[in-house]
This record gives C-alpha cells, sequence and structure tokens, in this order.
C-alpha cells in the first residue's frame, strides 16, 4: 500500500498476508482525503489499521470502549473494517462513536458500495467508488 499524501508520500507500507487484510486502493483514498480535506495538525484515531501501522495493537472496540471513557475526543476518527464484519461492528461500535468525535470531528467509514451504514451521528455525504463505500459523519449538532 502506497502513502499518497503527508511528509511520508510515495512510501509504502506492506499489508499482513492473507485474507483478512483488505488494504484501500489507492483511488479510494484519494477520494476519501479529497473529502474530508486537510487534516494538518488534526489528531487521528485510525480503528481498523490493517497494515499494523499504528502505535496501539488492540481490538477495535476495546480500544474504542477505552479512549470514550478516558474521554478522548478525535477530529478524525477512521473506520475501515473488513467488509464481513460491518454488520455485528456496526451495533457496537455506534454507541461509543460519537463520544470520541471532536465538536467539528468526522467519522469516515467503509464498507462494501451496497452497504449503507447507519449510525447515530449526522451524515454528510455516502458515495460509491467501485465495490467500495464512504460515508463520512460528523457530531450531532
Amino acid at each position: 500500500m502506497r502513502i499518497i499524501a503527508g511528509s511520508r508520500k510515495g512510501h509504502t507500507i506492506f499489508a499482513p498476508k492473507g485474507r483478512s487484510t483488505r488494504p484501500t486502493g489507492d483511488r479510494v483514498r484519494e477520494a476519501a482525503f479529497n473529502l474530508i480535506g486537510p487534516i494538518d495538525g488534526a489528531s487521528v484515531l485510525d480503528l481498523f489499521a490493517g497494515s499494523g501501522a499504528t502505535v496501539v495493537r488492540r481490538d477495535a472496540r476495546t480500544a474504542l470502549a477505552a479512549e470514550a471513557a478516558a474521554g478522548r475526543t478525535y477530529d478524525l476518527v477512521l473506520a475501515d473494517p473488513p467488509y464481513e464484519d460491518w454488520p455485528e461492528l456496526e451495533r457496537s461500535l455506534a454507541s461509543y462513536l460519537g463520544g470520541v468525535l471532536a465538536p467539528d470531528g468526522l467519522l469516515v467509514v467503509e464498507t462494501p458500495a451496497r452497504t449503507e451504514p447507519a449510525l447515530p451521528l449526522a451524515l454528510r455525504t455516502s458515495r460509491r467508488y467501485g465495490s467500495a463505500r464512504l460515508t463520512l459523519y460528523e457530531r450531532e449538532p
């Protein structure tokens, strides 16, 4: 997987071998960051970093619950779980996601193109890119 922006632009991250990891394609990642806009200085929580390029390796539900309980908030939360896991994860993550978004924070969820997430947040947009769907949410005003 190639990093497409920022100070590490052009570098490659290798995803673990196997079928449980599905790196997001360049086109979808580029589209996501075009929708998100600049993130310089943003605090980011990536719940499903399949490449292992995160600081803490922990089950996403456990990590999200701990962040919410600690009162931590993030400007950008990324949720790109294995597609087949989304139906079960949607219910368990929904109760915590609003609590970890900063007041002007943004949640980006990647699902299969035919799946439309239904989370208790304000929908900003939902767009299809080939076999993927990006859905962006904000905190309720």
